[in-house]
């Protein structure tokens, strides 16, 4: 598959029973890798989600965009919704997928979940406290994590439009229950699905000097 960044690999994964589709991007000398949990609806080729991706490789941190859902249930999804607020079914497909990459890419672990897969990504936080340092999270629902949240000791940065008054809410909310450190971060004049001009770039410049600051900041070959 032709990549829109250095050395893109499709890859697929046996995670939680069955078999996922990713894609792997690790530019030279990366100083961490970021996986991708989309939300509901979405999935890895987001126009949106790549788009954050590129930037984030730019600075120098390899990305891994996967479909948490398999095609048949993406298709079942798309009509019932039933899948895409699954959250223990997502969380325990990106926490292998964090198990894989502990084994294949040695590099330092940060998640970047995007609507419902906010919540996965701060279940699997909660869940693999050794290997993820830092959360970012996009127009997320940080509030369906649930108990997870009380658990979560990875620093946590929530970024949400000015206009999504509910959601930027809701995160208010599930901020005060994450013991480590978050922070809530508005970008003004920005919607939900952060369509107006610049408002990516503004997510792309708030997550990666975030990361930088609790990423080892240092590169590391990849081995």
């Amino acid at each position: 598959m032709a990549g829109d960044g250095i050395g893109e690999r499709t890859l697929r994964f046996d995670a939680a029973g069955v078999t996922l589709d990713g894609d792997l991007c690790v530019p030279d000398r990366a100083r961490g890798v970021v996986a991708f949990a989309h939300g509901g609806g979405s999935s890895r080729h987001s126009p949106r989600n790549r788009h954050v991706a590129a930037g984030l490789r730019a600075t120098g941190f390899a990305t891994l965009l996967v479909d948490l859902l398999t095609e048949e249930e993406t298709r079942i999804d798309l009509h019932t919704r039933e899948f895409r607020f699954d959250i223990p079914r997502l969380s325990a497909r990106l926490t292998a997928v964090v198990d894989w990459l502990g084994t294949h890419v040695e590099l330092p672990d940060a998640l970047f979940g995007a609507s419902t897969g906010a919540a996965a990504a701060l279940t699997t936080a909660a869940d693999r406290p050794e290997r993820v340092r830092g959360v970012v999270s996009r127009s997320g629902r940080p509030d369906l994590a649930g108990a997870a949240l009380r658990r979560v000791g990875a620093p946590t940065l929530l970024i949400v439009g000015g206009h999504d008054r509910l959601v930027l809410e809701l995160n208010r909310r599930a901020a005060k229950c994450i013991p480590g450190p978050v922070e809530v971060a508005v970008v003004p004049g920005a919607t939900h699905l952060f369509e107006e001009a610049g408002a990516l770039d503004d997510v792309i410049d708030l997550a990666t000097t975030f990361l930088a600051r609790w990423i080892d900041g240092q590169p590391r070959d990849q081995a």
